[in-house]
């Protein structure tokens, strides 16, 4: 039997979750609980739901004009979340 370097348990399922392709729906995830964070508590409060779909993240917002705002602004928040994550996750946000 070959023997093979120990690996930590972090690198065990950091290997599992690429090899289930479950490493991109994790990101997903963390992209989605880092709304707040990236955009401050004084937007946050007026998201009422938000989830990530195949890298579009879709946001809820209960003010239609603070939706419009934010669309002008789009791009910096794709790179602020993406920054955050440490890899390209969103590619696009959809106000609604």
């Amino acid at each position: 039997m070959k023997r093979v370097e120990a690996k930590n348990i972090g690198q065990i399922i950091d290997d599992l979750l690429k090899k289930e392709n479950l490493d991109v729906a994790l990101d997903e995830h963390r992209a989605s609980a880092l709304w707040p964070q990236i955009v401050g508590d004084g937007i946050n409060r007026y998201t009422v739901k938000r989830y990530v779909k195949d890298g579009v993240m879709t946001v809820h917002l209960s003010s239609a004009s603070l939706a419009n705002e934010l669309m002008l602004s789009r791009a910096t928040l794709i790179a602020r979340i993406n920054e955050a994550l440490g890899r390209e996750i969103i590619h696009e946000i959809i106000f609604k």
